[in-house]
């Protein structure tokens, strides 16, 4: 019986691994598209963010417009802690190098529930001057789906977790008036595996003996890296009852470092002149630029409504090229594609004041995905958003503020047409969703 395989150049399974390292990190800047954290805000997250970088009382400003810290006569401490409960599942089919159904299930949920803290303080110097130091998870989340699934050649768990310190410092140059800065210290891990199609690659060496998905390899990368970056912010007060807020967040460059292992049988092991065996790999890549904008307007003494847009430069990111320390895999190697597209965030909400103590927060937004079809893949099944956004603030004491907030988000289905680097091409749509509820306590002294 034989078999016409569909490939006509060098398989790159090699770098498949390294190369998707490289993808969990361009995407974690995209305004919460691609799974980005801007969850650093219970209060902020009732609205929606609508006005995030102008409205009043919150010490998460430290990150999101450094120049609003000058609106604070007293100490600030606060502290959130917001659940993430992501779900994501896979509708279609595949098939394999000589067009044979791709085995296995759907992966089942590849989504996970996870917790994002945040902390912030801020500390006023004078009159015209503050200090802020801030604790937050940018960037991280996790899919796994079933080890036997029928993507486990694109994917099986990836795992990003990517904890920041920022220290921010403000000038009030006017009573309307106020610019900030930061700077940003950011350590990214990520851990992912997949299955390695040995039976495709080995089709022609072997005579025939070994047939696409008759034998599997297991791949897997841990790389982690620290990278540095900085802000700018702007806070006016055109009138009495409006703050018009800007955030600017620099381009970040990456120097990624990883470790690859590989699950392969020895009696075949040597059938790959050197390759498969466990290295080290170095890519660099470069995160775009993002600005954002916010109004809010205080309407009277119980009303108060904002709004809120993004942007994010993503079409500076193409493609991406991974150098291995064993020269064995070069042959294997071929860059990965990414065709980014720029992103929109926007978002309008509100807060009503019920009395002295209780505030009830509502909101709406759309959040772009950078992702495209052509080349969207089971890591980052990422979809355009909706979000529905409910919140309350209770006033405890004069020193003391308790928030929650609550948001759903309909995720649009994530088309997938993806083939692995053993010509492994996965086919149909990703169904996705996600509820997020924040709290957090906020101290005055």
């Amino acid at each position: 019986m034989s078999h016409k395989i569909r490939y006509h150049k060098p398989l790159s399974t090699l770098g498949v691994l390294p190369l998707a390292l490289a993808a969990m990190l361009t995407v974690q800047d995209a305004q919460a598209s691609g799974f980005q954290l801007q969850e650093n805000d219970a209060a902020g997250m009732g609205r929606a963010y609508s006005g995030q970088a102008a409205t009043p009382g919150d010490c998460a400003v430290v990150v999101n417009n450094p120049a609003a810290m000058t609106e604070f006569n007293t100490q600030c401490f606060q502290v959130d802690v917001t659940a993430i409960d992501f779900s994501t599942r896979f509708h279609g089919s595949g098939v394999d190098a000589v067009g044979s159904p791709l085995t296995g299930g759907n992966g089942g949920n590849g989504g996970a529930t996870l917790p994002v803290p945040a902390i912030h303080y801020i500390l006023p110097l004078s009159g015209q001057f503050a200090f802020g130091a801030a604790l937050s998870m940018p960037y991280g989340f996790q899919t796994e789906y079933d080890n036997q699934w029928a993507g486990r050649y694109q994917a099986q768990k990836t795992k990003l977790q990517s904890p920041a310190i920022t220290f921010s410092g403000a000038w009030k140059a006017a009573d309307s008036l106020s610019i900030g800065a930061s700077i940003v210290a950011q350590r990214t891990s990520a851990s992912l595996t997949q299955a390695i199609n040995l039976g495709t690659i080995l089709m022609v060496p072997t005579g025939g003996q070994l047939l696409p998905q008759g034998a599997d390899g297991l791949g897997r990368l841990d790389g982690k890296e620290w990278a540095y970056g900085w802000g700018l912010g702007v806070l006016w007060k055109p009138t009495a009852a409006d703050r018009i807020g800007f955030n600017f967040r620099s381009q970040i460059n990456y120097h990624i470092n990883g470790n690859a292992t590989f699950l392969v049988q020895s009696n075949v092991l040597p059938l790959f002149g050197g390759a498969f065996v466990n290295t080290t790999g170095k890519a660099n890549l470069s995160t775009p630029y993002t600005a954002s904008a916010g109004w809010w307007h205080t309407l009277d003494d119980r009303w108060s409504f904002g709004a809120n847009v993004s942007f994010t430069h993503w079409s500076s990111f193409q493609s991406l090229v991974v150098t291995y320390a064993n020269p064995a895999q070069a042959r294997f190697n071929s860059p990965m594609i990414f065709d980014f597209r720029d992103t929109w965030f926007g978002s309008i909400g509100g807060e009503y004041r019920l009395d002295n103590q209780w505030t009830l927060r509502a909101g709406i937004a759309y959040d772009q995905t950078p992702t495209v079809n052509a080349y969207r893949n089971p890591r980052i099944p990422d979809g355009d958003r909706r979000w529905l956004a409910l919140g309350a603030g209770y006033k405890v004491s004069d020193s003391l503020r308790l928030d929650v907030g609550f948001a759903h988000l309909w995720v649009s289905n994530g088309t997938v047409n993806d083939m692995s680097a053993t010509f492994d091409t996965l086919t149909g749509y990703f169904k996705s969703r996600a509820d997020l509820l924040a709290v957090s306590a906020q101290f005055m002294f």
